[in-house]
């Protein structure tokens, strides 16, 4: 049975609890319109993955700490200002089942407030010395930036290999999950072994819960009933797309190709497509990886100390994996 995000948050739930009302009180403006944004945006959250592994990563290491909670902040700014940033950048009008902020407040607004978050993040950093963890968390936003450049690059060529899918998702996704690990072993003084032991095992996780992300789109919508897709209509290669590819003719590449780069937005066309990715084992292929991955994360887990906190994050990596949204 899949562990729930109730009983993986057990070690750390009052953290989690004490942790909501700081974050509230980070994104505090003098600014009346700044302060309506941030409230629509703090009752939207989602499942708080990222904190999470902040704080489950600091038991781990040692115990939470006042820098602890600070880590949660700066990467949950961060993470919020991304996330604002490519609604803008994608022209998205939700997330998360609301309207986007782009959609209710226009891509002027919705920048402005990205950046401001960004602000309060190195702000909230520098003002009490996390020097360290202001290192981890902007080594992460340049590999993101790179990761979702690389991405747009490769989308308008169609040209992208296994080994740059990887680089891809290793960059926009697992550095994100991977400094949230580091942070949290760092706030809490680990040795510089034990930060990138906590480090590699996040980014592990990250690939595997990305790889999951991209498996989405050919499974089944509890609310269409009907593969998503939105990969393909972005003309993002995944790794079932890629399998396929890797496995079919000069002729048919061309054929795969064209329908991702021209009928993109033709529903029996990428109904066909997906088809085909299912019946070249494009789906068991990249689940194959997804564990494979999920399984090093874990391996790496079982070389700290056992107890609460180890169980929860055994828990998380699994969730992550076999999360249905």
């Amino acid at each position: 049975m899949m562990p729930t995000l109730s009983e993986i948050q057990t070690p750390v739930k009052s953290q989690i609890a004490e942790f909501e009302t700081r974050f509230r009180r980070s994104m505090r403006s003098s600014v009346p319109l700044l302060d309506r944004i941030t409230g629509y945006l703090v009752k939207r959250k989602g499942k708080q993955l990222r904190p999470l592994f902040v704080f489950l990563t600091a038991e781990l290491c040692g115990g939470t700490t006042e820098p602890t909670f600070r880590a949660a902040s700066l990467i949950e700014l961060l993470h919020t200002a991304t996330l604002i940033h490519d609604d803008v950048v994608d022209d998205s009008n939700e997330r998360r089942g609301f309207f986007s902020l782009n959609a209710l407040w226009k891509n002027k607004i919705s920048v402005l407030v990205g950046d401001f978050l960004l602000s309060k993040g190195l702000l909230l950093a520098i003002d009490n010395n996390d020097i360290e963890l202001l290192r981890i968390v902007s080594n992460a936003t340049r590999e993101m930036s790179e990761g979702e450049l690389l991405q747009i690059e490769k989308a308008r060529r169609l040209d992208i290999s296994e080994e740059v899918y990887f680089e891809i998702i290793r960059k926009k996704t697992a550095s994100l999950i991977a400094s949230c690990c580091a942070c949290g072993a760092s706030s809490v003084n680990a040795d510089d072994e034990m930060v990138k032991k906590m480090h590699r095992f996040g980014e592990l996780t990250g690939i595997a819960f990305q790889i999951k992300d991209d498996l989405f789109d050919y499974s089944r919508s509890f609310d269409t009933g009907k593969p998503s897709a939105i990969d393909i209509k972005e003309k993002k290669m995944t790794l079932p797309l890629i399998y396929l590819l890797n496995n079919s003719s000069w002729l048919e590449k061309q054929k795969i190709i064209n329908t991702v780069k021209n009928h993109n937005d033709k529903p029996d066309k990428v109904a066909a497509l997906i088809k085909r990715v299912k019946e070249s084992g494009g789906i068991d292929y990249a689940e194959k990886h997804m564990l494979e991955y999920r399984d090093k994360a874990l391996e790496l887990l079982m070389e700290f100390p056992a107890g609460p906190a180890r169980d929860s994050l055994e828990k998380l990596v699994v969730f992550t994996t076999e999360r249905r949204n």
